[in-house]
């Protein structure tokens, strides 16, 4: 009994990555096949696709003066988040298949808590998102009245939780607990995975929660007031909800498998044959990262206008660079002009 607690008490500090890999029987690829380049290849062209479509509305935001609002500073900061989240799986995308073996602990945690930030990070935002919203709505605004420097307040914690988050594997482990080991992430504690999920989705359940509350507010509220400001409120109010919801939509469908999948390896371990599953999970959780600007796109005529008028810019500044400057003179007075009328024309919808 005495030599079973001591082998249980056992810390395996000293032991490299394929150590832990071994001990829960997962494989590393120890040479290249096709797969192998068909899972890299596809996953860095998504991340490619995914950092240059979120920069564009993070520019987009910066840029046109009528997104100068906390909903979509909140809005920028989830494009933020989805670029570091192709960051964090281009990462992963150069140091998975048979380059794992070549990783040291410390690289090993982390590409992991480069994902976990981008997911805590996202979350957080939504979240930070349905709050906003919910105080908006229910005192018949359309933007919040917070102040710049509160919002900047609040994106830095944003970052700040998730990079604790991000942090809490590297101490909570299975280096001491070979048999608390993941099958997914090998070094990473099943208790923590079953934390870690469960956070997660009882996040997505209140958030789902409130976004449910706030339609069906406005819906009741719609019932009670002239054709007028109900038009007003759906081309305003109703329209914004929508965009945001399913920016929402999209990311709980697409989170909720992998969530799901690393719940089951934390609760069952390796009868959970979570492995089988890893691969597609990870695939569509990164396309989240690109719904977004798709989103933003369809739903938002202002947001699609701005990423034209950016691409066009780009176009005419590498087709004629001489003219380039009086173009972008006109058309930024002009655009002014327009964003002008347009934010007169809403206080007065608004009033």
């Amino acid at each position: 009994m005495a030599t079973e607690s001591i082998v249980e008490n056992t810390c395996y500090y000293n032991e490299n990555v394929t150590f832990f890999y071994r001990t829960v029987n997962k494989t590393i690829s120890t040479g290249w096949n096709t797969r192998d380049y068909v899972v890299i290849g596809l996953g860095l062209t998504v991340c490619v696709i995914v950092l240059l479509a979120n920069l564009l509305v993070m520019i987009a935001i910066f840029m046109n003066r009528r997104f100068h609002f906390p909903i979509y500073y909140l809005l920028g900061n989830m494009a933020a988040a989805d670029l570091f989240a192709g960051i964090a799986y281009t990462n992963l995308m150069l140091h998975t298949g048979p380059w794992t073996r070549t990783l040291t602990k410390e690289q090993w945690y982390i590409r992991g808590a480069l994902i976990d930030i981008s997911l805590t990070a996202s979350v957080a935002n939504l979240l930070a998102v349905a709050v906003e919203r919910h105080q908006t709505i229910i005192t018949m605004q359309l933007h919040s009245t917070m102040p710049k420097r509160r919002v900047v307040l609040l994106i830095v914690c944003i970052w700040a939780i998730g990079i604790i988050m991000g942090l809490v594997p590297t101490l909570w482990n299975c280096e001491c607990d070979l048999k608390d080991c993941s099958t997914l992430a090998p070094l990473y504690s099943r208790r923590f995975l079953i934390f870690w999920a469960v956070l997660n989705l009882l996040t997505f359940f209140v958030m789902v929660a409130v976004y449910t509350r706030i339609f069906i507010y406005v819906k009741n509220q719609s019932k009670n007031t002239s054709q007028q400001v109900t038009e007003i409120r759906q081309q305003t109010v109703v329209n914004l909800m929508k965009t945001i919801s399913m920016v929402l939509g999209a990311f709980v469908i697409c989170w909720t498998p992998g969530l799901v999948t690393l719940l089951l390896d934390g609760l069952l371990g390796k009868e959970s044959h979570a492995n089988r599953y890893e691969k597609y999970c990870l695939f569509i959780a990164e396309c989240n990262s690109l719904v977004n600007p798709i989103i933003y796109s369809l739903r938002d005529n202002e947001m699609r206008r701005t990423f034209k008028w950016i691409l066009c810019s780009l176009c005419r500044r590498g087709a004629h660079p001489q003219r380039q400057l009086s173009l972008v003179t006109r058309g930024t007075s002009l655009r002014e002009e327009k964003l002008g009328s347009g934010l007169k024309s809403e206080a007065e919808a608004l009033c």
